[in-house]
């Protein structure tokens, strides 16, 4: 299915995503926040990115969430519908607010980033299973959830319990650990995110957040502790991604980005791992299109970044091994490519 055009709660879509999408207030300037005198208003939400994405990437998506019936409540579900996504299951709450968040220009892993959380009683952290549109959360070939959305409250916790466990015609779930300690309300955190990992059918991963959540070194260790999950991809920052499948790992190098901004990478590789899978092209294939989608997010300021043609995806995904080595992607590169010009490089 390639519509992405809104659709009721019985459509069956190609991926739903369910989480909480903020207001995002990006600096004017560089700085710290206590200096930056404006900001820009943009959406922020990494289920909501992958989304979004995958409705660029022309497949069907649904994103299923809790929003303040305010402004910012209007602002994301106005502005994720117009990237082509069905907000249709997104309920708005009369007596709790939107989230919103500021943040700093620099790189996230820079000392000097700031981020200023103004999401404590949001309306998304009111979603339990009693209130949320289930029929049109398990209405897709995919289901994406992320380790976020089971810290923002106990109802939360509950719902991804419940939408990842074992179920007849239960999707395909996938899971992106996306570690975010800020947001525990408990010691367990831990624990938890790797009880639901352990429920998922494809689990995404950072080699530095496994080991900074559950103490594990490399790429194997995550394996042994995670055997459940048929498809387990560990990013290796920079250097790429390994795919673990029941048999066998596959690792494939990314390759060289000019960076503007290190926000929103992991969410498009996500969406160009998910778009890859539901075209069923072979695991390889699959981590090249995640990389790809990534460089489309690194080579641009913000969270979202139009993906690649699909046409042209494909060809820079079937490069031999040297061409796909050499390969060098800027800003960009996405609509450059086609011309030839000197943003995508293979020497």
């Amino acid at each position: 299915m390639t519509e992405t055009g809104p659709c009721n709660a019985l459509d069956v879509v190609d991926v739903v995503t369910l989480g909480e999408s903020m207001v995002t207030f990006l600096p004017a300037t560089p700085g710290r926040l206590a200096d930056v005198p404006s900001f820009d208003r943009g959406i922020g939400g990494a289920e909501s990115n992958v989304a979004c994405t995958l409705a660029a990437a022309g497949h069907s998506a649904r994103w299923v969430s809790r929003v303040g019936a305010d402004g910012f409540g209007d602002h994301l579900v106005e502005a994720i519908g117009a990237h082509g996504v069905d907000v249709g299951a997104v309920h708005r709450d009369p007596d709790r607010p939107t989230g919103i968040y500021f943040r700093t220009a620099g790189d996230r892993a820079s000392d000097a980033h700031e981020v200023a959380y103004y999401r404590a009683g949001s309306a998304a952290s009111a979603m339990f299973a009693g209130n949320t549109d289930m029929e049109a959360v398990r209405a897709g070939r995919v289901l994406h959830l992320s380790g976020i959305t089971p810290m923002l409250s106990d109802g939360c916790l509950g719902l991804v319990r419940e939408l990842t466990a074992p179920r007849a015609g239960r999707p395909l779930v996938s899971f992106d650990v996306n570690h975010r300690p800020t947001v525990w309300r408990e010691d367990d955190g831990p624990t938890v995110l790797l009880d639901l990992a352990g429920r998922a059918d494809l689990v995404f991963v950072g080699e530095d957040e496994a080991e900074e959540v559950w103490a594990l070194r490399g790429p194997e260790a995550i394996r042994a502790t995670l055997p459940s999950p048929e498809l387990l991809v560990v990013k290796h920052g920079g250097r790429g991604a390994t795919v673990f499948d029941k048999a066998d790992a596959t690792f494939v190098a990314a390759p060289t980005v000019d960076v503007v901004a290190a926000v929103g990478a992991g969410d498009a590789f996500a969406a160009g791992f998910l778009s890859a899978t539901l075209r069923g092209l072979p695991v390889r294939d699959r981590l090249r299109h995640g990389h790809l989608m990534a460089a489309a997010a690194l080579t641009v300021p913000g969270d979202l970044a139009p993906p690649p043609a699909r046409d042209l995806a494909d060809r820079l995904a079937a490069l031999d091994e040297r061409a796909w080595g050499t390969l060098r992607l800027g800003p960009g590169w996405t609509k450059a490519a086609d011309r030839g010009d000197e943003e995508v490089r293979t020497s």
